[in-house]
């Protein structure tokens, strides 16, 4: 079991900046993925970005390529989501996934393990 919890959520102006926390317990085998995902309301959840917990590559999504920067902090079992210059279209509730091995895939249906989530709201 990986037990996965999100924070750093909350309302932001457009063009400011936000850092998400996923601190992971439970089993913390370094042959993990993990992933940034995002839902809005009425939309499906949308990948957002990922690495690989062993070697740190990443994959992003376009939409947020240039913007959102995912890092990790092996002491603290926690990763992170560096997002800049925000958008009222980045508003959604954001959550952090991890799935065994090492593909780095954007389907939320391979993904294995959730957080609650934590809620972003950019406002115009």
């Amino acid at each position: 079991q990986v037990q996965l919890v999100e924070s750093g959520g909350g309302l932001v102006q457009a063009g400011g900046s936000l850092r998400l926390s996923c601190a992971v317990s439970g089993r913390t085998s370094a042959n993990y993925v993990k992933a940034w995902f995002r839902q809005a309301p009425g939309k499906e959840r949308e990948f957002i970005g990922g690495l690989r917990w062993s070697g740190g590559n990443t994959l992003y999504a376009d939409s947020v390529k240039g913007r959102f920067t995912i890092s990790k902090d092996n002491a603290k079992n926690t990763m992170y989501l560096q997002m800049n210059s925000l958008k009222p279209e980045d508003t959604a509730v954001y959550y952090c996934a991890s799935k065994l091995g090492v593909l780095l895939t954007p389907r939320a249906h391979e993904y294995d393990y959730w957080g609650q989530g934590t809620q972003v709201t950019v406002s115009s």
